[in-house]
């Protein structure tokens, strides 16, 4: 009873608005105390913080975060768009193709999902709508796009994913490449249904000579560069998912540099942030480790362990429940704190159930990718909305087709799960 009542608390202060970090470390100082007593609770609290933190592996998570915001000072994503815009600009719909392209280059470099939304925002919004794009059309796509970080390699949730649940996080980087192709796939195959549909929310730009386009491949070698530094370290085991982070982080400051962007301010600033991000991440890593002694001591990941794997249904009809479950809370919650708040009660019922924690993990995030654009909390919907200086219902409509592309996806990736799991496999 007591953790059914600290479990209320805990949604009553999400409703309120209570930063997660602090909601769940209360609340469950609270269950400790009223299970323990407040001195076996606040010794709790003062051991937590470092058995929690000091982890080798969480040392990627601050360096993911550095890297994006090195590459954002850098201005890579600005002229990765205008390169792409070259090639694909002139055919029709081409700025949007465009935008989901570099949205999946700026992933692949980055790892911050709100990063991208962002610099995504600040380039492909003012041209398309200099090319007379339909302006729910337009930030639709940009907000769908810098969705793509949480997924593609390096991914700062699957990294997480990977420390919460204790498996090969090398597997879970490199297993979100193939659906991360797939999701971009479906992003440019929304934008072609929704030109069929209404050619003019898109109109044709201007073309480029040849000798253009072959100048504009110059401005994508930073992201192959970076790319090389991260996922193809990993993926050829010349690197850990930690030594990659290092490394890229510190090709993201070199390229920064040689494009002349540091400066004392925007090193700083880039500093500055990468700290604050960090600081709430591993606030909220605490507060779900004392909030999950109380889910212990109630017996409640037990139990639904217990209950999930009793349950006289096929194994698939339980996933599609957790996967509506984690869409649902996804309209809620922020997708960080759902995973570590989440993922330590559903793996072990999933693994009961016979399924792959590497293949589950990689649903869990487009799933939240998904919660990243869907009302009434889609954090890349507020950024996009700030930048574009448009009605956030508005843009909610022009995103809702590629959440159903995103759903589709998601179907795929349950149905055929090698997809997720081949290419982890052949990791040298």
């Amino acid at each position: 009873m007591i953790s059914i009542l600290v479990v209320l608390g805990l949604l009553v202060l999400l409703l309120f608005g209570v930063p997660v970090g602090f909601a769940l470390t209360f609340t469950g100082l609270l269950g400790l105390g009223a299970v323990t007593g407040f001195d076996s609770a606040l010794s709790v609290l003062a051991t937590t913080p470092l058995s929690t933190t000091n982890g080798y592996e969480l040392i990627a998570v601050p360096l993911f975060i550095l890297m994006a915001e090195f590459v954002v000072v850098s201005g890579i994503a600005d002229r990765m768009f205008q390169a792409i815009t070259i090639w694909v600009g002139r055919t029709p719909g081409g700025l949007a193709v465009a935008t989901a392209l570099a949205g999946a280059g700026f992933g692949a470099i980055s790892g911050s999902s709100t990063a991208a939304a962002a610099a995504l925002s600040s380039t492909s919004i003012p041209a398309m709508q200099r090319a007379g794009y339909e302006p729910k059309f337009s930030a639709g796509v940009v907000a769908v796009s810098g969705t793509l970080a949480m997924l593609i390699p390096p991914s700062i949730a699957l990294v997480l994913y990977g420390i919460i649940v204790e498996v090969n996080i090398a597997d879970l980087l490199i297993g979100g490449v193939i659906p991360g192709i797939l999701v971009t796939l479906a992003i440019i195959a929304t934008i072609y249904v929704l030109l069929w549909r209404d050619p003019t929310i898109a109109p044709t730009a201007r073309s480029w000579s040849w000798r253009d386009k072959l100048v504009a491949m110059r401005e994508i070698a930073p992201m192959l560069v970076l790319l090389l530094c991260v996922t193809g370290s990993i993926y050829l085991g010349v690197a850990t998912p930690t030594e990659a982070a290092g490394l890229g982080a510190f090709g993201a400051f070199v390229i920064a540099a040689a494009f002349r962007k540091l400066t004392w301010s925007t090193t700083w600033g880039a500093l500055t942030r990468a700290v604050r991000a960090t600081c709430m991440i591993f606030l909220i890593i605490i507060g779900a480790h004392v909030f999950g002694y109380v889910l212990t001591l109630g017996q409640i990941t037990p139990g639904f362990v217990a209950w999930i794997t009793g349950l006289d249904v096929s194994p698939y009809v339980v996933m599609a429940g957790i996967i509506l479950f984690y869409l649902v809370l996804g309209c809620f919650m922020d997708q960080m704190a759902i995973l570590i708040l989440t993922v330590p009660v559903m793996v072990p019922a999933i693994v009961g159930l016979g399924f792959d924690p590497v293949w589950f993990g990689v649903l869990v995030v487009v799933a939240a990718e998904v919660g990243m654009i869907t009302p009434p909390l889609g954090m890349n919907i507020f950024v996009v909305a700030r930048y574009a200086n448009r009605p956030l219902a508005e843009i909610f409509r022009g995103v809702m087709p590629h959440v159903i592309a995103h759903l589709i996806v998601l179907a795929l990736l349950v149905a055929l799960p090698g997809l997720v799991l081949w290419l982890p496999g052949t990791i040298q």
